[in-house]
C-alpha cells in the first residue's frame, strides 16, 4: 500500500436517520448495502494508525433558522436514536472511540469542513489525502469533497462505501468526483 501521503478516513453521516428503514431521512437499502465495507475500511484505518473522523450531522429540535428546516423533515436530532451510528459501525466506534486516532465531530452543514475545526486537525497531523465514505453521495459526501478539493487535499472516494437515496444523483456525484475534483474513485 502506498503510504507516501498521510491519510485520513472521513466517515460521513452513517447514522440511523440516514440509513435505517425507519430513519427520518433514510436512503434505505442502498445505505444498508455499504455497511460491511464502511466497517472494514474504518477498522483497517484505525488499526493502521491513520486518523479516522466521524463527521456526524447534528440538529436541534425546533431550529427554525437552520436552512435545512425548509428542505427536510427533522433528522439527526441531538440525543436521538436516529443520530447513533448505524449497525456495526456503532460497535466499531464504541470499540475504538478512546484511541488517539479516532475523532467524533459534530457538523451542522452538508460539508464536514463548514463551521468545524476539521481542517485544523488534519493540517496539524500533516494529512494530505482524504478517504471519504458514508451518505449521501450527492449531498454531504459531495459537499465535503468539494471543500476538501478547494483546500488542496487529495481525494479518494470508496465507491462501495458511499450511497444515496437518489440513484441518478449518486452516479452523477461519482462522475463529478473523478472528472471535476480529480479524485480516485475505487
Amino acid at each position: 500500500m502506498d503510504r507516501t501521503n498521510k491519510r485520513a478516513l472521513i466517515n460521513i453521516d452513517y447514522t440511523n436517520d440516514f440509513v435505517a428503514n425507519d430513519g427520518a431521512l433514510t436512503c434505505g437499502k442502498p445505505g444498508q448495502a455499504i455497511e460491511q465495507r464502511i466497517v472494514e475500511l474504518t477498522n483497517e484505518f484505525i488499526a493502521g494508525g491513520d486518523y479516522v473522523v466521524f463527521a456526524i450531522d447534528l440538529h436541534q429540535e425546533g431550529d427554525t433558522l437552520h436552512p435545512e428546516t425548509k428542505l427536510f423533515p427533522p433528522h439527526n436530532l441531538e440525543g436521538s436514536k436516529g443520530r447513533k451510528l448505524f449497525g456495526a459501525l456503532e460497535d466499531a466506534y464504541q470499540n475504538h472511540k478512546t484511541k488517539d486516532n479516532v475523532y467524533w465531530m459534530d457538523k451542522t452543514r452538508y460539508s464536514a469542513f463548514a463551521g468545524t475545526d476539521l481542517e485544523l486537525r488534519l493540517r496539524a497531523r500533516g494529512i494530505t489525502e482524504l478517504h471519504l465514505v458514508g451518505v449521501c453521495t450527492d449531498i454531504c459526501v459531495l459537499h465535503t469533497a468539494v471543500d476538501a478539493y478547494n483546500k488542496g487535499f487529495e481525494l479518494v472516494i470508496h465507491q462501495e462505501a458511499v450511497a444515496s437515496f437518489d440513484p441518478e444523483g449518486h452516479e452523477w456525484a461519482l462522475r463529478h468526483f473523478k472528472g471535476s475534483l480529480g479524485a480516485r474513485v475505487q
